[in-house]
């Protein structure tokens, strides 16, 4: 059987839609109903430059002038939400004002209880692709 190259052609790919979620029941319309949140997916080498950044130098222990490379996960997720959020636009200027913050890291951190920011996070590793720790024990079971 011949293979076909074209079916890995972008304009060929399926297009991963944005995923609209209710993040918080604290953000509210003029109906009263939580107000969605928009989430999108991101590249791989996207993902790949977030987790570059979020290292971090670490002194090694017990060896003078020597640093290791840690990974910072706390970070990665405030710069993974940031730039998979589309809306609220992390990135106004009035919306950070507000929260007395200076980039979009900062804000959605500041903007989330730590249940609501691990809510978002959940959402966005689930559309980017990532499996849950419960799915990769599985596929290993089997």
């Amino acid at each position: 059987m011949a293979q076909n190259l074209s079916a890995f052609f972008k304009q060929n790919a399926k297009q991963i839609e944005n995923r609209k979620i209710a993040v918080s029941d604290r953000f509210t319309g003029e109906d009263g109903k939580p107000v969605l949140w928009e989430i999108t997916c991101i590249s791989a080498s996207e993902n790949q430059k977030i987790r570059k950044n979020s290292m971090k130098n670490k002194v090694a222990a017990g060896k003078r002038g020597q640093y290791t490379q840690e990974f910072d996960a706390a970070a990665y997720q405030a710069r993974l939400a940031a730039q998979c959020v589309v809306f609220p636009n992390l990135n106004d200027k009035d919306l950070q004002d507000s929260y007395g913050v200076m980039d979009a890291e900062q804000l959605i951190s500041a903007m989330l209880t730590p249940g609501e920011f691990d809510d978002l996070i959940l959402s966005i590793t689930d559309l980017c692709g990532f499996k849950t720790e419960e799915e990769l024990v599985d596929e290993a079971k089997n």
